[in-house]
């Protein structure tokens, strides 16, 4: 049989403990790297949005992209030419099979009214990237901020 006697040098008195619990460090560690594998791909699948009103340069271009407009009562054109909602996927898919040199689907530029409702242009969004044309520039006017801005 063992027994814990004190040891004669110390009275009765314990030796400090030199260990360090790690276990704490360890869980808070993985806990951040789960949550940064997480987070990290949602950080790059953004859209690059630009305000209705914006002070940016134009782009340089070397292909002519492709154009749809959504004037104020919701009719749409693509490249000038009136289609309805029902062409659209049509359209984009034809548009998405031709890539270019660089095998790239082409650009679009997508152009909406100011008072267009939110839903409509997220709907010909959507439509864009069914078709695989993730290439999207959403045009604005070259200008100051957007009226009523500073009003909040």
């Amino acid at each position: 049989m063992a027994m814990n006697l004190p040891s004669r040098s110390g009275r009765g008195r314990r030796a400090p403990m030199a260990d360090i619990n790690v276990t704490p460090l360890v869980d808070v560690m993985l806990v951040l790297l789960i949550i940064f594998m997480v987070t990290a791909p949602l950080l790059t699948s953004g859209v690059p949005v630009n305000l209705p009103d914006s002070r940016a340069k134009a782009l340089d271009q070397e292909q002519k992209p492709e154009q749809i407009a959504i004037d104020q009562q919701g009719r749409m054109f693509l490249n000038d030419d009136e289609i309805t909602e029902g062409d659209l996927p049509a359209r984009l898919d034809a548009i998405a099979a031709r890539k270019g040199p660089d095998g790239q689907v082409p650009q679009v530029y997508l152009r909406a009214d100011r008072a267009l409702d939110y839903g409509r242009v997220m709907r010909v969004m959507g439509e864009l990237n069914r078709a695989g044309l993730n290439r999207v520039s959403l045009v604005t006017v070259e200008g100051g901020p957007a009226e009523g801005a500073g009003a909040r």
